[in-house]
């Protein structure tokens, strides 16, 4: 499936066929797709949690107000990011670049953020987002459906999987085979709306 295709054929799918066990091989396409996601100054700050254990799924899927896709789905995953990241010894993320590039750009990345907690924040946000969706085409190209989730108790699911302090988690995402299709689409406002050209009236 082209890259267009999986854009127009993507849908929020809340229910999985528990019969279906995805190829470890899949699995693992996925996560390293998920890794060329871009980041800001290449800190890549995402961290993926792959929920396996059914135990662990379980009392997620009850922190998530029993949603059944937490636990029927192939893969779980929560989709978090460490908000620090930029002050982990920035060099390593720039190692393989040209050395003028490396003068560059990692002296610029610890003034960034350094003075910015919301920037901080914001950043791990946006890394979220665009790995998941990262994610979510990704499947969809490779026969697969998807649902990002933020119906769950973001504390309750962090003590469950040890989330360290300096993580927030931006979102879960489940992904398998569908045995029911989504619903229709609920409605799309109009683009005049959402599309701006140049500047807001």
């Amino acid at each position: 499936m082209n890259t267009l295709d999986a854009i127009e054929q993507r849908r929020s799918v809340k229910h999985y066929d528990t019969d279906f066990q995805m190829p470890a091989e899949d699995e693992a396409k996925l996560l390293d797709l998920a890794r060329k996601a871009p980041t800001s100054f290449n800190i890549q700050n995402w961290r993926f949690v792959h929920v396996k254990n059914e135990a662990l799924r379980a009392e997620i899927r009850e922190a998530a107000w029993g949603q059944a896709q937490v636990t029927e789905a192939s893969m779980l995953l929560l989709l978090c990011a460490d908000v620090h990241a930029w002050d982990k010894d920035p060099a390593r993320y720039w190692k393989d670049a040209p050395q003028e590039a490396q003068d560059i750009l990692v002296p610029m990345i610890k003034p960034f953020y350094a003075d910015a907690e919301w920037q901080q924040r914001d950043e791990a946000m946006r890394s979220v987002g665009i790995t998941a969706q990262t994610l979510m085409l990704g499947a969809k190209a490779m026969g697969y459906d998807s649902c990002p989730m933020i119906g769950f108790d973001p504390v309750k699911v962090g003590e469950l999987i040890n989330l360290p302090a300096d993580h927030v988690i931006g979102m879960m995402l489940v992904i398998g085979k569908a045995a029911k299709p989504a619903w229709p689409r609920p409605g799309t406002i109009d683009a005049d709306e959402v599309i701006v050209t140049d500047r807001f009236g």
